[in-house]
């Protein structure tokens, strides 16, 4: 008896060994001290890595496709959406075409990153895929995408790819060790500012805030610790003391849910604050300011 299946035809193992043998020459190791992790090519001579991943400071080498390892540097970092960019002095490594679209939940998923020059990969299915979201850092995420798969710690960087090979975004850890997703759309729009600017702003305040208690019937509110010398909040009139009740008419009754809103958009955007000054309700107008680099 005949098998059916031709000789000739690609076997599932075959197809997923050819999609991790095209993208391995666009992905590098990322060697920071104490620290192992992946980045593939995004331009010429531009790597993206997570920005979780790289140490503080210190030297930092990448491992190309192959073996050769070369000193990188960093053109910016983006903790908000763990993003980051390093240059190197080769252009001849193949860049990713990132997907901007969305997987469906239950599509197949590849993570692949890279080790001492060499691909490493792991396989899954896309367990979550939802609108877009705001990290804990305050980063704007265009879509939020778990993928469920068993990710080793130095892939974390890598490449997300669909089964056609299709890259769609950088494959990072989220809490409990998940493998989210940080998208193409995500990875495009911050890159370019850091290639451009070598930063992302922030917005800025200029106030020490603390979570607290109003007097009446207890509802949360922030209370005031202390004003930076010209910063935005002095300038706005705000003193020591002063409790933050809303914030453009919504309560405001945790610093890290406000703090989370002072994403690059915000930056020069004027908000109502209602106030209560020793006992006494008032308004302030405060421009929000781009945050010191220190």
């Amino acid at each position: 008896m005949s098998n059916s299946t031709s000789a000739s035809s690609p076997q599932p193992s075959d197809a997923l060994a050819d999609l991790v043998g095209r993208a391995a020459p666009s992905l590098v190791a990322v060697h920071s001290p104490r620290w192992r992790s992946s980045g593939f090519f995004w331009r010429s001579g531009l790597i993206v890595t997570a920005d979780e991943a790289l140490a503080e400071d210190g030297e930092i080498s990448v491992a190309l496709s192959g073996g050769d390892t070369i000193p990188a540097a960093v053109v910016g970092r983006d903790a908000s959406t763990d993003i980051a960019l390093l240059k190197i002095e080769r252009s001849d490594a193949p860049v990713v075409a990132l997907e901007a679209s969305k997987p469906r939940v239950g599509a197949f998923a590849l993570a692949l990153g890279a080790q001492n020059g060499a691909p490493i990969a792991a396989a899954g299915i896309v367990a979550v895929a939802g609108p877009a979201w705001r990290s804990l850092r305050g980063g704007e995420m265009d879509a939020r995408i778990e993928l469920d798969l068993s990710l080793r710690r130095n892939g974390e960087g890598g490449l997300a790819l669909d089964a056609s090979g299709r890259a769609f975004g950088m494959v990072v850890f989220g809490p409990r060790r998940r493998a989210l997703v940080i998208p193409a759309e995500t990875i495009e729009r911050v890159a370019a500012k850091l290639q451009a600017h070598g930063r992302i702003a922030r917005g800025y305040l200029g106030l020490g805030l603390r979570t607290t208690k109003l007097d009446d019937g207890g509802a949360a509110a922030i209370i005031v610790m202390n004003v930076a010398p010209n910063g935005p909040g002095a300038a706005a009139g705000l003193r020591q003391g002063d409790i933050i009740v809303t914030w453009e008419d919504r309560p405001v009754q945790d610093v890290r849910a406000l703090l989370r809103a002072l994403g690059p958009e915000s930056v020069g955007r004027k908000v109502k604050l209602s106030l209560v000054r020793a006992g006494q309700p008032m308004e302030a107008t405060l421009t929000i300011g781009e945050r010191p680099e220190n």
